[in-house]
């Protein structure tokens, strides 16, 4: 069995991938936790990899293929020259082995040690705690022998390696 790609209607890939599954096709719909930023707060929220397309693993004399364009959510199936563009397996298994990668690189994990290079703190060793708004971040600095929250620009914290 070959992959091949599949364009959903507009904001119905769950949907597509449902129905799909619901008719025993094997499908694969990436997701990556994406940050964003809504009215100074950051969120995180799952997103299609490729957004629009979902891959299907299906055999080309199956007779589901004639359904395909009748199940709900799903617009049509990429093809060229009215033939269905097949993707090779090595293709999905790469992209299904990268996914962790896509993930972990989504920002500064909380309790990270990072370095300030910029302001008053500049040299100083700290705790990374959390995003405050787009451009600055508290971080955890010892101090007195205490550790105090402080508020510094997000361009003056480096992630110590």
């Amino acid at each position: 069995m070959t992959w091949y790609a599949l364009q959903h209607k507009p904001a119905q890939g769950d949907r597509a991938v449902q129905h799909l599954q619901n008719q025993d096709i094997a499908c694969f719909y990436p997701k990556i936790e994406v940050e964003k930023i809504k009215a100074g707060k950051r969120s995180k929220k799952l997103e299609p990899l490729f957004p629009g397309y979902i891959f299907i693993n299906l055999d080309q004399t199956d007779p589901m293929w004639g359904k395909l364009r009748s199940t709900r959510g799903v617009m049509r199936v990429v093809s060229f020259a009215n033939k269905p563009a097949g993707i090779a397996d090595e293709v999905i298994d790469h992209i299904r082995a990268s996914m962790d990668k896509v993930t972990e690189q989504g920002g500064i994990k909380a309790g990270a040690p990072v370095e300030l290079d910029d302001g008053p703190f500049k040299g100083l060793s700290a705790i990374f705690q959390a995003y405050d708004g787009d451009e600055r971040a508290i971080v955890l600095v010892s101090f007195m022998q205490r550790q105090q929250a402080v508020k510094v620009a997000l361009s003056s914290v480096k992630v110590e390696r």
